[in-house]
């Protein structure tokens, strides 16, 4: 009787839930297909890179804007729209793919419109879901969040092989185009969103609600401190494993799409026992120190990783480290699902994500430009410290990612444990 009173509780979230992983895993096939299209077009890992970069900036740009709008104006419709939109674009690719016009620059152009309606997209359904699901519920969402994304990350580049090879890219787009199809219909007539938690800022001037989100931030000083913490760790991350997985794996393995294939599922499965974890036990108190201890481990696994040539190692440690970032990454939302008031989700996690998030562009453009320019060249030219370093992280193609994951490792793990000595963080582990 109690499971099915959660299933009754949970009906419009797990509609909503299973529907967005048919959507998000022709996405992500989608991205796979296209990350392979670039490399192989242009051989250079700022070209993976930049894709990314043309996603983020956008999204952190307008995401104060786009809370604000969120708190006033109906989830539902947003999140429709921004749908309809994403489906435009993957339309687009297709059409100029189908008259062999396809460009790299195509899909920067079109990563930027995307990223502008992510904004709205990602707060109104951070909001919708609030308002769906009841509290008591929210660190097992957490972790049903946290499974979609691990079977979509297994299953993605296993399909979207399978597709390549079966039809090309034009396939992959059409598989993701029918996906879209479903998720939009559903969210349209099956899944209820009420709307009766409107922002309590709703007469006040726009740009004023704007700031709110800031300044509730700055008035609950831990949440501003871990916000900030994550920003940082979000810098290492993409001048790290985050940004440089598949030019570092394809470098070392010279070229194998498989072995980088391999990396990925280990990845995907981690965080799906992550996501488990995170569903079957009882939330934790401490979630605070909780997070710093996942996020050294995370940095050690990298450091790990950087001393290894062989895929079984990276494989394995890109499983470990994204079973803990799961983890980490749920109990973080749980902090901001139980501090922030709902009517005030949309601005003060519209504040968050642009804060913890700005320096995601950056560390893209700098991993690039020292994968490609700096520690790669470096690595292949003969001298004493290159001499000393080729010992451990050896001489070839990718040997100069790997030393640039070695010192984003140790920075990280040794952030990570700093953290958990202030005193700061301490009101985050109750909570209220």
């Amino acid at each position: 009787m109690n499971k099915l009173s959660t299933i009754k509780e949970l009906k419009s979230f797990l509609l909503l839930w299973l529907s967005q992983t048919v959507s998000e895993l022709g996405t992500a096939m989608t991205d796979y297909a296209l990350v392979i299209w670039a490399y192989q077009k242009t051989g250079m890992a700022s070209s993976v890179t930049m894709l990314a970069f043309c996603m983020f900036l956008p999204t952190i740009l307008f995401r104060f804007i786009a809370g604000t709008y969120v708190d006033r104006r109906n989830k539902k419709r947003i999140m429709l729209t921004a749908d309809l939109i994403a489906a435009t674009g993957s339309l687009i690719v297709l059409g100029l793919h189908t008259g062999s016009m396809l460009e790299i620059w195509h899909l920067y152009l079109i990563n930027i419109v995307l990223s502008f309606m992510n904004s709205f997209q990602e707060s109104a359904s951070f909001v919708a879901i609030s308002l769906i699901v009841p509290q008591k519920h929210y660190a097992r969402i957490g972790g049903l969040q946290g499974i979609t994304g691990s079977i979509v990350s297994i299953l993605a580049p296993a399909l979207g092989s399978i597709l390549l090879v079966a039809g090309g890219l034009r396939l992959v787009l059409i598989c993701d185009l029918a996906s879209f199809a479903v998720a939009f219909f559903v969210l349209l007539f099956l899944v209820k969103i009420p709307e009766n938690a409107r922002g309590n800022g709703e007469n006040e001037p726009f740009l004023k609600s704007c700031r709110d989100g800031i300044g509730f931030l700055r008035e609950n000083k831990a949440l501003l401190h871990l916000t900030l913490f994550i920003a940082v760790v979000n810098l290492l991350a993409k001048l790290g494993n985050d940004g440089l997985l598949a030019p570092f794996v394809l470098g070392r393995s010279g070229n194998d799409q498989r072995v980088l294939g391999m990396v990925q599922v280990a990845t995907s499965a981690g965080i799906l026992i992550g996501s488990i974890v995170m569903t079957l036990l009882k939330p934790v108190k401490k979630k605070a120190r909780l997070i710093f201890l996942a996020c050294a481990f995370i940095c050690f696994t990298e450091v790990v990783m950087s001393l290894s040539a062989h895929p079984a190692v990276w494989s394995i440690s890109n499983f470990m480290g994204y079973t803990a970032a799961v983890i980490m990454g749920a109990n973080l939302t749980v902090i901001l699902r139980e501090k922030v008031p709902v009517q005030m989700q949309g601005r003060v996690f519209s504040a968050h994500d642009t804060l913890k998030n700005c320096t995601n562009p950056v560390g893209l453009l700098l991993s690039g430009y020292l994968a490609d320019y700096i520690f790669e060249p470096f690595m292949k030219t003969e001298s004493p410290v290159q001499s000393v370093l080729s010992r451990f992280f050896g001489s070839g193609s990718g040997s100069g990612i790997a030393v640039l994951f070695f010192i984003v490792g140790i920075t990280g793990v040794l952030l990570s444990i700093t953290r958990m000595r202030k005193t700061v963080y301490l009101e985050l582990d109750h909570s209220g």
